[in-house]
């Protein structure tokens, strides 16, 4: 489904590898501005290929630590933390809310009910206009001229 540029929204969903870029390359750890839901969706996409692909790697180099991860699953866990959190609390700011949200999935009490809201969260439409946490996102990348030849 596409979003419109008259109500204010990007006017095209971002695509994977665009959305990968773009979270791991321009907003590594960045928790300013604002996150659509097509970059944020894309980029949970990855996430679980990661997931899948270090889990077939550990599994079949026997390096399991427990019983449903290993070092190299380890090793990407924490390679992909923070633009993780980067790209959620953008998301949140999308829609108006603050980055804190994010500690409800992390909270050890309300963690059953958190992350429900924040699936929902993450599902809401972004605000048409600019809010607090910048401009409305326009799914496009910008390029650096110094790492074109």
């Amino acid at each position: 489904m596409m979003e419109s540029a008259s109500a204010g929204r990007p006017a095209h969903m971002m695509g994977f590898s665009d959305a990968v870029q773009n979270v791991l390359m321009n907003n590594y750890a960045n928790l300013d501005g604002r996150a659509s839901r097509s970059e944020y969706w894309w980029f949970v996409l990855f996430n679980l290929i990661v997931s899948i692909v270090t889990f077939v790697i550990d599994s079949t180099l026997g390096t399991m630590v427990t019983y449903d991860m290993g070092y190299v699953g380890l090793i990407a866990l924490l390679a992909l933390l923070l633009p993780n959190v980067s790209v959620s609390v953008r998301r949140l700011h999308d829609i108006g809310k603050s980055g804190w949200w994010i500690l409800l999935a992390i909270i050890p009490i309300v963690n059953f009910i958190g992350i429900f809201v924040i699936i929902v969260f993450t599902i809401m439409e972004g605000e048409k206009q600019p809010n607090q946490y910048g401009e409305v996102p326009t799914n496009t990348i910008k390029q650096d001229e110094r790492y074109h030849y």
